[in-house]
């Protein structure tokens, strides 16, 4: 799952009941982005307490923050650094919900096992659920135990694979109420299964059955960014039905993805070593669908760089 949105954040308070504020709860895995997610939100303005006691949300909602801060938007990032909240949450959150003046919004992070040892891996920390074992007995235990938490949240967002600034663009916009629910991002993302098939994929297309570039000696150096590449492969006669059977697919999905809550959708499409018919595939496709209302589209080729080396099979 990228992205599931299953609550009414956003939506204005019952008529009459005055100003509201909008208080956004941040929680979620260690390492899913949590403090990026909370840096967005600073620059949208919000008042932001990171690591905050669980016992203490509902103060710090009925505080006065005092003259010139905003009094319309709090954010605060609450986890499993706080060894009572996965206990004692529920029953907090329950409390703020109560107070009809808030409009609350409860926003879980998490990642796949792999980008998450990545990134312990590259800060060299401990996990905060085991500091003297190993990181990946303290992401299964953090999974385990924030379970409920997770599935009563208003938006599971899968970051996975977004990068740092991703994450902060994608998640002020869903804080602010902005594309949130009527939007989508797909991501279409060409590799190549000699490389391995992206964990990431909802959405899988092989197109391994065009003709490869790589045995055609002008275009094997090149890749499917390349012109030449492009038009070989678009020159196959099971090209143009393919694209414009696979478009229609998918633009048959997206309002049902758009309909669920979706908020992430990545299509995979690979060939033998990402760097050409897949690539190729790729670019012609967003141009078909860039005009599909609602879904703002992306284009990664995971493997173009990856070495041509002549393995005996083509990597195209």
């Amino acid at each position: 799952m990228a992205g599931t949105h299953r609550g009414s954040a956003g939506e204005e308070g019952p008529a009459g009941a005055g100003p509201t504020t909008r208080f956004v709860v941040v929680t979620g895995l260690s390492g899913a982005g949590k403090s990026a997610a909370i840096r967005a939100l600073e620059d949208l303005g919000y008042l932001c307490v990171d690591n905050l006691p669980t016992v203490l949300i509902p103060t710090l909602a009925d505080l006065d923050p005092g003259e010139g801060a905003r009094r319309d938007a709090i954010a605060v990032v609450v986890d499993a650094r706080d060894r009572s909240f996965p206990d004692r949450f529920a029953d907090v959150y329950a409390a703020l919900r109560a107070r009809r003046r808030l409009r609350t919004w409860l926003i879980f992070l998490e990642a796949s096992d792999a980008a998450l040892l990545r990134r312990f891996s590259e800060t060299r920390r401990p996990h905060p659920l085991a500091p003297a074992g190993s990181v990946i007995e303290g992401i299964l235990a953090e999974r385990a135990r924030l379970r409920p938490i997770r599935e009563m949240s208003d938006l599971v967002l899968d970051t996975s694979d977004l990068t740092v600034h991703e994450l902060r663009r994608a998640f002020g916009e869903l804080a602010e109420g902005r594309d949130g629910r009527a939007r989508l991002t797909a991501t279409l993302l060409s590799f190549g299964y000699k490389h391995g098939v992206p964990p990431e994929s909802d959405l899988l297309f092989d197109v391994r059955f065009l003709p490869n570039p790589y045995f055609v000696p002008d275009l094997k150096g090149l890749t499917g960014l390349d012109p030449g590449v492009r038009d070989y492969v678009c020159a196959a006669d099971a090209a143009g039905p393919f694209l414009a059977k696979t478009a229609d697919l998918i633009e048959f999905l997206l309002p049902g993805y758009i309909h669920e809550g979706k908020s992430y959708l990545t299509i995979g499409v690979g060939c033998t070593g990402g760097r050409h018919r897949s690539v190729v595939i790729v670019e012609r496709l967003e141009a078909r669908l860039s005009a599909v209302d609602g879904v703002r589209w992306r284009v990664r080729h995971r493997d173009v760089a990856a070495g041509s080396g002549d393995d005996g099979e083509g990597v195209g």
